[in-house]
């Protein structure tokens, strides 16, 4: 990645580059985080991942001043469509004590036909493992709680390892305001932290498999009465 921006109030210029990148399993059956949802021509917004871990060198000079990225650890996602949800809660961080690990997690209100549903997609990268919880594979939400301070998530369901359950708790920060997209302009406004932190517990029936904190992680949450209503 290259920037050259040269404004009267920010010039950054450097490069940066992504190596041993670890994109989301894509297969005919599920293209991806999405699954099978993901060849519905219909859905109002298409989320991939591109990348759940990876390595990043180079230098980035930021009013003067350098910043050397070497050794940093770096996520891409991407979004496509007509409009992000009307609600909706996203969790990521990889900045965990154990190197390679990473948690992507979003749960929204998704349009469908004449109706509406809460749906996720969840995806923990441990160990060389990817375990996943989503709408599309019958995992189920136990419980969801969202207040001002944090958000409490336990979902269930089988991977391709057997059964587990996932325990999220995010410790809510202070956020940024970026414009969002809706079906008319990008005037919805997101508030996103990037400064979060993230306690996962992964289990199976024969007990704890992971259990750590992830640091730095990103954390939007929109609209949140609506997802509760969803119970």
């Amino acid at each position: 990645m290259k920037l050259a921006i040269e404004r009267e109030e920010q010039q950054i210029h450097g490069t940066l580059q992504f190596q041993n990148l670890s994109p989301w399993p894509v297969t005919v059956r599920s293209p991806g985080i999405m699954g099978w949802y993901a060849w519905v021509p219909t859905m109002e917004c298409y989320h991939g991942v591109v990348s759940l871990d990876h390595a990043i060198g180079g230098k980035l000079t930021i009013e003067d001043q350098a910043h050397d990225f070497g050794g940093g650890r770096g996520y891409i996602e991407k979004d496509w469509g007509q409009s992000f949800p009307s609600a909706w809660v996203w969790i990521q961080t990889n900045h965990f004590e154990t190197l390679g690990t990473s948690l992507t997690a979003s749960t929204a209100i998704i349009p469908w036909r004449r109706s509406s549903f809460r749906g996720f997609i969840v995806g923990l990268w441990h160990d060389g493992v990817l375990y996943r919880w989503a709408t599309y594979t019958g995992a189920k939400t136990a419980h969801l709680q969202i207040d001002d301070k944090q958000v409490h998530w336990i979902m269930r369901g089988k991977t391709a390892r057997g059964m587990h359950q996932l325990t999220i708790t995010a410790v809510r920060a202070e956020a940024g305001i970026l414009a969002g997209p809706s079906t008319v302009d990008m005037g919805k406004r997101v508030a996103e932290s990037l400064k979060g932190l993230v306690a996962v517990r992964l289990e199976n029936e024969s007990g704890m498999i992971f259990a750590g904190n992830g640091r730095f992680a990103g954390l939007e949450v929109h609209n949140p009465t609506a997802l509760l209503a969803e119970k």
